[in-house]
């Protein structure tokens, strides 16, 4: 899939359908001249419901989509005839996808199993028929209900991606680099900041044909929580992972430094996050010679708080025991 159409953010129209006047009618037939009366109920309106599909990765199908319309109910006829259901409007969406209310931007739900379906637009209720209102004082009622209106609104739409790990770091870390080695993945890499400005998938295949979901998020910068650079629109995408793995590379000025930044990013968007479980991968490692490899482990064993790894994804090095420690992690 090509950055470009991975859409993960879309804003749309939403309109159910009116329900259906009730029928205003008198039996009438050969030698019944005055019959009672038999006005049927009018048909609800159609709902507009959001549905999981497992086999969506994107908002993409949205994006030139941008108002949906359910049908209308039909109206009440004679003999207690109800009229039909304005037609339903079903919007796929892909799973973690979080629906806003565009206006107040208040959070409505989330959807996150397969197959679930929420009502976001309820259709009207359709109108009684005249020959709900007859009485023994009124044997003759000339009206009916009409049906309840149409519900719209300005929806927006979140995708927080899905994945059993997140790679979490700056800009230029080497996390594309990783993914594109420890799966069969095709992330744009390039030496430059922000090469990576859409989240990119790819399933780890892991021994006895296991696999497991990873996540490139893009780089993460300081300011991030406060919305600073595209920070609210990467953020969102870790809130889905079971485990962070943060990538810091090994030219880095100060490692401990910079996974403290990292972290604080993230506390201050969601504290959640730091109930994740999480693992510090230290790239770009072929540059160390081994003299310098064991200094900065033995400045690392002092500093750092949680587990960490050497790796080199140009070289290939630690990326067999970094598959290990994160199915570890996943498993446990």
């Amino acid at each position: 899939m090509t950055e470009g159409n991975f859409v993960d953010y879309v804003k749309i129209y939403v309109a159910s359908g009116n329900g259906g006047k009730g029928s205003v009618h008198l039996h009438r037939e050969k030698y019944i001249t005055k019959g009672g009366p038999d006005g049927g109920d009018g048909g609800r309106g159609g709902h507009v419901i959001l549905r999981g599909n497992p086999n969506l990765w994107t908002l993409f199908h949205l994006k030139f989509k941008k108002h949906v319309r359910a049908g209308h109910g039909a109206h009440g006829s004679k003999s207690r005839s109800t009229g039909a259901d304005g037609e339903d409007m079903y919007i796929d969406v892909p799973l973690g996808t979080v629906v806003r209310d565009t206006e107040t931007n208040n959070i409505l739900f989330e959807i996150t199993d397969e197959g679930e379906e929420r009502i976001i637009a309820q259709g009207g209720k359709g109108g009684l028929g005249n020959w709900h209102f007859k009485s023994s004082t009124n044997q003759t009622p000339r009206y009916a209900q009409p049906g309840l209106p149409l519900e719209e609104k300005h929806v927006t739409l979140e995708l927080k991606v899905l994945a059993d790990v997140g790679l979490v770091g700056f800009p230029n870390a080497g996390k594309s680099t990783l993914l594109s080695v420890i799966t069969s993945a095709k992330p744009k890499i390039a030496d430059y900041e922000f090469t990576t400005l859409k989240p990119n998938l790819g399933i780890v295949e892991y021994r006895d044909f296991q696999t497991f979901v990873m996540a490139d998020i893009p780089g993460i910068i300081e300011g991030a929580a406060e919305g600073k650079g595209l920070g609210h629109y990467f953020l969102r995408h870790i809130e889905r992972n079971s485990v962070l793995l943060f990538l810091i590379p090994a030219d880095a000025d100060d490692i401990k430094k910079q996974y403290d930044i990292l972290l604080d990013e993230l506390r201050r968007y969601n504290p959640e996050m730091l109930d994740k479980e999480r693992l510090i991968a230290i790239s770009k490692s072929d540059m160390l010679d081994d003299e310098l490899k064991a200094e900065l482990k033995e400045e690392l064993d002092n500093e750092l708080p949680i587990p960490y790894l050497f790796i080199s994804s140009v070289a290939q090095q630690g990326i067999q025991p970094l598959k290990d420690a994160l199915w570890k992690m996943l498993n446990d």
